[in-house]
């Protein structure tokens, strides 16, 4: 049973004059994939070219939620009729020509899609399943796309093309975002140094009450004798200090520390100072 989308459901584009074009798709399924790989980068302008069968159940079921893509999506008789107002075209191919023409990588392509969608539509065009774009189509555009896949294998699906792309253009899109508003959409986060890390990093001051709590717990139980200490310090340190701890760990690991020196009968350290005390100890 076809399920179209809820009202609210629809996909906020980033790049609403950037199309997806598939061209005479044998497969619904297939459009229903790309569909699915359109919305999980944030696209949703898909336009199909003269399809065997759409909409249909199978489409649908491979959108797996993307269904409000494929409510919207626009059906021509040719692929005249999908380009006419468009002011870039780029076409997807993965063959030499006799005649070069002007070939871009993916990461390349969806800058020049990105920056010509501000004076109109831009058409990202996708061939058959079976044998692509023929020459004639090929020649109605800008440029073309080459995904440079294993030449021992390169055949790709044609959700997997349109992914491959769409993804490009959310990167870039999020490039952007980060350039205008100064927030990491695309940085890593290793680390209490990161932003986003929900606790703080452990100050030096933190980390020193550690490190003399770990050596007198050592030696309490016997691991460890400072007249005779060779590295054993020197090398946890620098293991401690590589793992960058945050304030919650350097308080849960003396908490350890101090259930190993009751434990063994000793009189357990002090807790650490308040600046680092963890006060919520269900996190504990």
């Amino acid at each position: 049973m076809l399920k179209p989308a809820l009202p609210g459901e629809a996909t906020q584009a980033n790049y609403p004059q950037i199309r997806i074009v598939l061209v005479e798709t044998s497969h619904s399924g297939n459009i229903g994939a790309v569909a699915r790989a359109m919305k999980n980068m944030g696209l949703a302008n898909l336009w199909l070219v003269n399809p065997a069968s759409f909409p249909d159940e199978a489409s649908y079921a491979r959108s797996s939620g993307a269904s409000d893509v494929l409510d919207q999506a626009r059906v021509v008789g040719s692929l005249d009729e999908a380009l006419e107002d468009c002011v870039l075209v780029m076409g997807t191919s993965a063959r030499g020509r006799k005649v070069p023409w002007p070939v871009i990588p993916p990461a390349e392509a969806v800058g020049k899609a990105a920056e010509y969608s501000a004076r109109g539509p831009v058409a990202l065009v996708f061939g058959r399943e079976s044998n692509g774009l023929s020459n004639d189509e090929l020649q109605r555009c800008h440029y073309h796309i080459h995904i440079p896949s294993n030449p021992d294998y390169s055949s790709l699906n044609l959700a997997m093309a349109v992914q491959v792309v769409c993804y490009e253009l959310r990167m870039h899109y999020l490039r952007g975002l980060e350039e205008q508003e100064s927030r990491p959409y695309l940085g890593s986060m290793t680390s209490p140094e990161d932003p986003g890390w929900d606790v703080p990093l452990a100050s030096v001051k933190d980390v020193e009450g550690f490190f003399g709590h770990l050596e007198g717990t050592l030696e309490v139980i016997d691991f460890h004798r400072r007249d005779n200490p060779r590295q054993l310090m020197t090398r946890l340190r620098r293991l401690f200090q590589r793992a960058q701890m945050d304030q919650m760990e350097i308080n849960i690991l003396r908490g350890v520390l101090s259930a190993v020196q009751k434990a063994a009968g000793d009189q357990p350290q002090a807790a650490p100072d308040s600046d680092s005390q963890v006060q919520d100890k269900d996190h504990v």
